[in-house]
């Protein structure tokens, strides 16, 4: 039996159970033959309550998935359709993660504890319901890299070894495995919307909205938005707004997810579920992270639209509630919010003061067009010219009167910015297959930290939260 939370801020409210009932159906974790801790989160286990947690405790809980105490009884892998490249597939839903527990976190918000790895569902149709461990070491570098360049996304909270060979297609096979814990605030999907719209489960969905707007909290619709005392209107307009701002994150960031289906929006805001990501080695609107995405859907480029788009199928699963207008007025505010987002997301990273709406979009442009023809590496570029330094040409005119903001810390005069190109993800990862060695992941998720901590928190809309 394993002992209580050591910290008393663990407070577990598996809210999810009032809607359990349909929403997800009780698993249990795979048996694996090894639990070897990894990778401990104690940042992010803090937030919740959890970092005293013994490594004993903490395999059992996160390798074994014995139940937390006082939270869920039993995992449960949730139910939802989705489009996978624009075509809609009836027949997915949790296939090698469950939700494992829901507790609040240090600012009261409702976090989830979600896995990937841990065993098959009645959802894994043809697959084994395992993780690489090469794939949970990508997902701890995506997850911390982007939490320090000011992205709202989930935390790798654990990675266990789990002593399974596996094959896959993609990588050299047999390869090793692992199981992972996810820290994330919920996972609803825009896909979860769409399976009871095709199921016409409207009782349901209203139940799903009502959830929703009590966990994850929004500002009102504009006073003159039409039906905006309308809880499925309400909704619409969150949804709107914080996946217009994640967009302008994800290119601020340099960052391509690769896979941006509807089954992978988290209604949250948040950027979840990294699979074949990369970051940008030059300023390509045309460049794609997953090889099987060959028309270029999910290009650098094209990831605001394709978040639209994705914003455009909750608004017709919501139709099963509410009347079209109301709803397409609510869509209609993305471009808006996504310029808006850019221009402030854009002056953080460079470190200087927002000017206006058009100083700042001139601004943005003459950055993107001197990255563009120098082929500098964007994230060499924002370190270069932070505060507005070594600009010329138009660029430098651009910049004219822009203030920079104070940065007191040392990583801004080191001259060695962050990045995190596939060379180096591979150079990683080969250090942990080859020789055991962990320390090149350990160094690098120190130095991603450090970078964090110069950059500070980004700027963001009203009423929209980014984790801390």
């Amino acid at each position: 039996m394993t002992a209580e939370p050591q910290d008393v801020s663990y407070i577990p409210d598996p809210a999810i159970n009032t809607l359990a009932d349909w929403l997800g159906v009780p698993v249990e974790s795979a048996d694996f033959p090894k639990v070897q801790i990894r990778y401990r989160n104690d940042r992010a286990a803090k937030s919740i309550g959890l970092e005293g947690l013994t490594d004993a405790e903490w395999a059992d809980h996160f390798g074994r998935f014995a139940p937390l105490p006082h939270n869920l009884p039993q995992p449960l892998a949730l139910k939802y359709h989705g489009h996978q490249f624009r075509h809609y597939n009836p027949d997915i839903g949790d296939g090698r993660g469950f939700l494992f527990a829901q507790m609040r976190a240090s600012d009261h918000r409702l976090m989830d504890l979600g896995t990937k790895g841990s065993g098959q569902t009645p959802y894994s149709r043809a697959g084994d319901g395992r993780l690489t461990l090469k794939g949970g070491v990508r997902e701890i570098l995506a997850t911390e890299f982007l939490e320090a360049l000011g992205v709202n996304t989930s935390k790798t909270l654990s990675i266990v070894e789990t002593g399974e060979e596996l094959t896959r297609g993609d990588e050299p096979s047999p390869t090793r495995s692992s199981v992972m814990v996810r820290l994330s605030h919920g996972h609803i999907r825009i896909g979860t919307f769409q399976r009871l719209l095709a199921l016409e489960e409207s009782d349901q969905m209203e139940q799903l909205v009502a959830y929703c707007l009590e966990h994850f909290s929004g500002p009102m619709p504009p006073d003159d938005a039409p039906g905006r005392d309308d809880p499925a209107v309400q909704l619409m307009h969150q949804v709107v707004e914080r996946l217009a701002d994640l967009a302008a994150s994800w290119m601020v960031a340099g960052f391509v997810h690769g896979v941006l289906n509807t089954d992978n929006m988290n209604i949250s805001g948040e950027s979840f579920d990294y699979g074949p990501w990369r970051w940008l080695p030059k300023w390509d609107p045309g460049f794609t992270a997953a090889y099987f995405d060959h028309n270029g859907l999910y290009a650098f480029g094209r990831q605001p639209e394709a978040l639209h788009w994705n914003c455009g199928q909750l608004a017709v699963a919501l139709r099963l509630l509410s009347d079209a207008p109301p709803l397409i007025a609510a869509m209609e505010r993305f471009g808006p919010l996504y310029m808006q987002a850019i221009a402030r997301r854009w002056c953080w990273r460079m470190g200087v003061q927002s000017q206006g709406e058009e100083r700042d979009a001139a601004l943005v442009a003459a950055a993107e067009k001197a990255m563009r023809d120098s082929g500098e590496q964007p994230d060499a570029f924002f370190y270069r010219h932070r505060g507005g330094a070594n600009a010329k040409g138009d660029l430098a005119d651009a910049l004219d009167g822009y203030v920079p903001v104070e940065d007191d810390h040392p990583f801004w005069s080191e001259g060695m910015p962050q990045s995190m190109l596939i060379d180096e993800v591979e150079t990683i990862w080969s250090a942990i297959d080859q020789r055991d060695d962990w320390q090149p992941l350990n160094d690098k998720i120190g130095a991603i930290r450090r970078c964090g901590e110069a950059h500070g928190k980004p700027p963001v809309p009203s009423g929209h939260v980014i984790q801390p």
